[in-house]
């Protein structure tokens, strides 16, 4: 069988290490799954999720001039049909941030923007309150040079 990117197929599981996983292919060939390619959540331990000689889907991902080749089992899983609408919220006007724009301490991630204009207007109003800041900051201090006792 040709191997080529972007062909899924299945592999035994023949050896695990700490970055990743190496799965024998239809044709005597042996792939690595990276730590990273594993699974769509965090993964600590790859022990966790496959096992020696566990037979797997595996996508192919690349395949060097040496060689060798990259697999990912997260990209061989079909992925979860979208939601209606895009699963997104409609965008309108929102209210203020809190803080005075001095970071993200005590406030919870907003939403993804939905389109690039979203992104730029955001980015001008942070971008606006933190050089006001800076200048309020810098600003020369006014004090009197005159004596209290003459």
């Amino acid at each position: 069988m040709q191997l080529e990117v972007g062909n899924i197929l299945e592999g035994k599981v023949t050896g695990i290490t700490k970055f990743g996983a190496f799965v024998e292919l239809p044709g005597g060939k042996t792939g690595m799954v990276h730590i990273s390619e594993v699974a769509s959540t965090y993964v600590k331990e790859i022990k966790d999720f496959v096992k020696e000689n566990e037979v797997v889907k595996v996508k192919i991902l690349s395949i060097g001039p040496d060689g060798k080749i990259g697999l990912s089992i997260k990209q061989a899983q079909p992925q979860p049909a979208p939601q209606p609408g895009g699963g997104r919220k409609p965008s309108g006007p929102r209210p203020p941030r809190s803080g005075g724009g001095r970071g993200w301490v005590g406030q919870r991630p907003q939403a993804q923007p939905q389109t690039f204009e979203d992104m730029l207007t955001r980015f001008k109003q942070a971008s606006d309150e933190k050089m006001s800041d800076l200048r309020r900051g810098n600003e020369p201090r006014r004090t009197s040079r005159r004596g209290g006792n003459r």
